[in-house]
């Protein structure tokens, strides 16, 4: 049975901090991947915190280990330019996603 989970990811070592996001390295591949991701209904709502290193994706799926799993064919994650700092499973208690 699939749950919520909330998704932090990070940025890595190879991250450009000169460049804004949408002109870093291999953007077009992560876009593409993330689109995806949204389509299959693995991740609901995403995107950069701010003032942070750190993005928040809201996730739907059967196990933290399935997801993470998911998230590491992220062309960003063998880059060091992104990676998984926390995966919490997330009990919606106000407001609805579905």
């Amino acid at each position: 049975m699939s749950q919520w989970f909330a998704v932090i990811r990070r940025r890595g070592p190879k991250w450009d901090h000169a460049r804004p996001l949408r002109q870093q390295a291999l953007w077009d591949e992560h876009a593409v991947f993330v689109d995806n991701l949204e389509a299959e209904g693995l991740i609901r709502l995403a995107g950069p915190l701010e003032g942070a290193n750190d993005a928040l994706l809201i996730c739907r799926g059967e196990s933290s280990e399935a997801i993470e799993a998911r998230l590491a064919q992220d062309p960003w994650t063998p880059a060091d330019m992104l990676y998984t700092a926390r995966i919490a499973p997330w009990n919606v208690l106000v407001g609805s996603l579905d």
